[in-house]
């Protein structure tokens, strides 16, 4: 077996796409194909199912997912201990968030958890329920994502524990050219409905949104929808209309053109929450780390993360259009 052929299929299994994961692995369709194939031969059972579409793994193939990166990992730290190369081992963890919280706030806890240890990560991305199953399944240490009272994320805390890394508002953005037009002034009018940039039904964002506008409804027309708060992001700074945005997000882009608008009325406090299963005794790295992340989250708010802010009021009559 190859280690490519490993690599191969963690890439299709991540994209779920055969076109997509070649030209990540920088190769032919074809002969992405073929290795992928080499691979199920070597082992002797289907990996990918291919009756169906989109791409779906089969039952083993799941299975095998489960084992292919760790396994992967193993190979390569074997050979180059076993090729005489000296081998610097860090402290090793992995990490599941959604992509938002990756791109805004990643980068910058990571230079605070890393500068003064030789930390390296695995870095899983995914909606909330993929980020859960990583975490169930045992195939990340801990999980980040955003959280809020009234859609919880629901792991047993006798099973799992959880910390506060910090707290950030998620609001309406608009560009300032069209808050200069006029375009963006909520809860807009039935005859001027506001353009909406909203999240793709099911998604986490999305659904915090959703409880933002039962309490305070808009007239209003959805004219994009998107899946990634990047991609809304940009769309709201090209002045295609408002998107609900986190902090962080607005921040880690630099777009210092977008402004909030609308006040705390369509505002939501979100915490940032770490999760971890609490059968972890014998990974010294990850309860080094964790006791870390609990230490400091009281006190520095999960390194510089924005501080709590007032509730948006009580629910309020009016009338959303979608």
């Amino acid at each position: 077996m190859e280690l490519r052929w490993l690599q191969d299929f963690l890439m299709v299994a991540e994209t779920g796409n055969f076109t997509r994961a070649a030209e990540k692995r920088n190769t032919s369709q074809a002969a992405f194909s073929r290795r992928i194939k080499s691979l199920e031969a070597w082992l002797g059972f289907d990996l990918i199912d291919r009756s169906v579409y989109p791409t779906q793994l089969t039952p083993q193939g799941e299975r095998f997912r489960e084992h292919a990166g760790e396994l992967l990992r193993q190979m390569l730290d074997s050979r180059l201990e076993l090729g005489g190369k000296p081998l610097r081992r860090n402290e090793h963890i992995r990490i599941a968030l959604p992509f938002a919280m990756a791109t805004a706030r990643l980068p910058h806890w990571w230079q605070a958890w890393s500068q003064e240890r030789r930390l390296s990560c695995s870095v899983v991305v995914g909606n909330i329920h993929d980020l859960v199953t990583s975490l169930v399944s045992d195939n990340v240490d801990l999980m980040i994502c955003y959280h809020h009272a009234q859609q919880p994320i629901h792991l047993d805390p006798d099973l799992y524990e959880r910390v506060t890394l910090g707290t950030e508002f998620l609001r309406p953005y608009a560009s300032e050219a069209l808050v200069a037009k006029g375009g963006a002034a909520l809860p807009g009018r039935a005859s001027h409905p506001v353009p909406l940039l909203m999240y793709s039904p099911g998604v986490y964002l999305a659904r915090l949104v959703d409880l933002i506008l039962e309490n305070a409804p808009i007239f209003g027309v959805r004219v994009i929808e998107s899946d990634m708060s990047d991609v809304l992001c940009g769309m709201a700074l090209s002045g295609r209309g408002v998107a609900w945005l986190t902090e962080g997000t607005v921040a880690a882009s630099g777009r210092k053109r977008l402004t909030p608008i609308g006040g705390d009325k369509w505002a939501l406090p979100l915490s940032l929450v770490a999760f971890r299963g609490r059968m972890h005794d014998g990974q010294r790295a990850l309860n080094l780390f964790w006791s870390e992340l609990c230490r400091h989250s009281a006190g520095h708010a999960g390194g510089g993360l924005a501080k709590t802010g007032s509730r948006p009021p009580a629910k309020r009559p009016g009338k959303l259009l979608s």
